[in-house]
């Protein structure tokens, strides 16, 4: 494993103290005192609207997606000086922008020692070779930056064995091979994606004495099952046969040497050994072509290294005129796998274009929000999250204390039918009442809110139909704001009518097919679908940014909670009593929650109808702020890393109901009654009840100790 050091420790230190000034310096108010009475104003959010041109997002991205800029990279360095270009320019730029660094380690493939697969004969002749990269359709897929599709973080190793097809790789495909009496010991598991994480298949064939993985993209799940050369990109959106998905295979997110750490030159460093989390054996992704073609006794050949590599966060900020000690932040990561046109750079397009806007409104003296705006461009996510990570365990206590929001923007276009939202429940409201305002792209007169309950609907018991809202997982920079530092966050995203693609996502991702032509071509001609994510995020931003009363609902968690305890009553109350174990005290818990929501909102309604203290407004507005933290549990799941969210952690288990509930209960229905498993159920029981009333508690009146 080759180690390489990029770039010293001098400069790492002095970003990191500018960064910590900047952020400490926009927590000072300087025009305004808290008792200013702004409000959103309307005819500045019309402005907004009227001035986000897609022709610019597209030009952007053109911009953006011209070079491969893989994280790190000179491209990638390079995509740092436009941000702070655009941030500080004098026109149009913020009141600040700067760059920080972190040493954090990445993995790449040898450009000495390519990594190969080859089907073997007995003698070890070569029969068959798969491609070492992806077929030059374009002229963009060959080029020297084009890094050679590998699974990053897998060890290297040279293991040969027998072919053996093992589906999605769960540990329930290779029980059901060795079921069927298949020997797997020192065999290749031939798996292809979806159905648990790319590092899960590793580590689940590792489990049964698998020597190596290879992965394939099945175009049955993305690409309708359409797979020859005419029926793909170039000729449609479809992934061609020699498209191959790269992908970190790292478990966890953030620098691996530095968990819970920000990776700065102070912090302590794991030694290399003693790193969890990376795949346990030899692993590579494949095209679908040579996954076809593949029989027999399979030869891999894997030279991936681990490097440190100086990895930089770009900030841009707008301070607040009234509370700049309250962050609205906006992000998406930087660097791409190959082009990413789509991943991240059609987020990064639109970010650029409402900061243009906003910047020029500031710049001319026409707006300055009543909370700070931040802008930020992540470095090095697609290795695992890493520059989002690392930001929020530097800041840690500060963006937990001032942080409103997280608006995510990462691709912001899959394809152009329909609004996509996932996010916590306080924001659905904020949401709601942007896209009830903005006109949906194409024919006829719908709001995007309008377009969007065509698509993606619930029924609420509350509220009636309603679009729905997804949860939020751990696929975006989101995921270390909402599960580590419990900061109510968001995704924005336009994507594809599901009723006529089966497509788990858009078909050249991670791939070098992914290019500016394939947007301007496939997704989004015209780009109004572009345009229409910026307007829903600009006016979210100014809602949350501008508004007296923050725009947070924190009653629709009610519905939430009410599903979760329905579903545990329902389906697992009769097994808990089996083991004495009463759900009763969940079930007040849940109630005391819904009081204390319902008495907010009431208290709100009541000083909205009058002329408020804008110092008891402040107070209501942190108890907003303060709920989602209120849900936090850093022992509530030692065996995973970062998530501490109660609501909103991995579930394994079956039932839709509270994670750490659902995956207890699931572990302990084999094991005898008393067991060490169902007294974790009992645990994880009153680790919920005490979240849920310490959030009931912080929704209070503050004066009511």
């Amino acid at each position: 494993m080759q180690w390489t050091k990029v770039l010293g420790l001098g400069l790492g230190a002095a970003a990191f103290l500018g960064l910590g000034i900047i952020l400490g310096h926009f927590a000072i108010p300087k025009e305004a005192s808290v008792s200013a009475p702004q409000d959103l104003d309307l005819q500045i959010l019309e402005t907004v609207m009227g001035q986000l041109s897609a022709s610019r997002i597209r030009d952007n991205l053109r911009e953006l997606s011209r070079d491969p800029h893989l994280a790190t990279s000179p491209r990638d360095e390079d995509l740092v000086q436009l941000l702070l270009q655009r941030w500080r320019d004098p026109e149009s730029g913020l009141d600040s922008a700067e760059a920080s660094k972190y040493e954090v380690l990445l993995s790449f493939p040898s450009q000495e020692q390519p990594n190969l697969v080859h089907v073997v004969g007995p003698t070890g002749d070569i029969i068959y070779s798969c491609r070492q990269t992806e077929e030059n359709l374009t002229g963009e897929q060959g080029g020297p930056d084009v890094v050679q599709p590998y699974a990053a973080y897998a060890p290297p190793g040279t293991p040969q064995g027998l072919l053996v097809y093992a589906n999605r790789g769960s540990e329930e495909d290779f029980k059901e091979l060795q079921t069927q009496g298949i020997n797997l010991e020192g065999t290749i598991a031939l798996t292809r994606y979806g159905g648990v994480g790319r590092g899960a298949k590793a580590v689940n064939a590792a489990k049964h004495g698998v020597a190596g993985v290879l992965v394939y993209t099945d175009p049955a799940d993305i690409n309708d099952g359409l797979s020859s050369p005419s029926e793909t990109f170039p000729n449609s959106w479809y992934l061609p046969p020699s498209g191959v998905e790269r992908g970190s295979y790292y478990e966890y997110f953030g620098d691996p040497l530095t968990p819970y750490l920000p990776a700065i030159p102070s912090s302590f460093r794991l030694d290399l050994a003693n790193v969890s989390g990376f795949p346990p054996i030899p692993t590579q992704p494949i095209g679908f072509q040579d996954a076809r073609d593949l029989l027999c006794q399979v030869n891999v050949s894997v030279h991936n290294r681990l490097e440190l590599r100086n990895s930089s966060n770009v900030l841009g900020i707008i301070r607040g005129a009234v509370e700049p000690d309250r962050y609205v932040l906006y992000g998406n990561h930087r660097d791409s796998w190959v082009h990413g046109a789509v991943d991240p750079s059609s987020g990064t397009a639109v970010l650029l274009e409402l900061s243009r806007v906003l910047g020029t409104l500031l710049k001319k003296g026409t707006w300055r929000p009543r909370r700070s705006i931040v802008f930020a461009s992540w470095g090095a996510e697609e290795f695992g999250l890493i520059g989002s990570t690392e930001f929020t365990e530097e800041f840690f206590n500060k963006l937990q204390e001032r942080t409103v929001t997280y608006i995510n923007v990462d691709i912001s276009v899959f394809a152009n039918a329909t609004l996509r939202v996932q996010g916590t429940p306080p924001v659905q409201s904020v949401v709601f009442s942007a896209t009830k305002e903005i006109r949906s792209p194409g024919p006829g007169d719908l709001s995007i809110y309008d377009n969007w309950i065509r698509y993606f609907n619930r029924s609420s018991p509350v509220y009636g139909l309603v679009p729905s809202l997804g949860s939020l997982g751990a696929g975006s920079d989101y995921a270390p704001f909402i599960h580590f530092l419990g900061i109510s966050s968001m995704d924005l995203a336009y994507t594809y009518d599901r009723s006529k693609t089966s497509a788990r996502i858009y078909p050249t991702y991670h791939t070098a097919f992914d290019t500016f032509d394939y947007v301007d071509k496939f997704l989004d001609p015209g780009f109004s679908s572009h345009q229409a994510v910026a307007q829903t995020a600009g006016s979210v931003i100014l809602r949350l940014s501008d508004s007296f009363f923050l725009p947070l609902n924190v009653s629709d968690y009610s519905e939430t909670l009410r599903s979760f305890l329905q579903a545990a009553q329902q389906e697992l109350e009769a097994l808990l009593e089996q083991h004495s174990i009463s759900l009763g005290p969940l079930v007040t818990a849940v109630e005391k929650f819904d009081a204390e929501a319902a008495a907010l909102v009431e208290r709100i309604s009541t000083l909205q109808k009058g002329s408020p203290d804008p110092l008891q407004v402040r107070m209501l507005n942190d108890q907003l702020m303060l709920l989602e933290r209120t849900f936090l549990n850093p022992r509530a799941f030692p065996e995973e890393r970062y998530y501490s969210h109660v609501l909103w952690a991995p579930r394994t288990g079956s039932v839709a109901t509270f994670p750490g509930l659902s995956n207890a209960c699931s572990r302990a229905r084999d094991t005898a009654p008393g067991s060490e498993a169902w007294a974790e159920v009992q645990r994880q029981i009153s680790i919920v009840v005490m979240a849920l009333e310490g959030a009931a508690a912080t929704l209070r009146p503050v004066a009511d100790l």
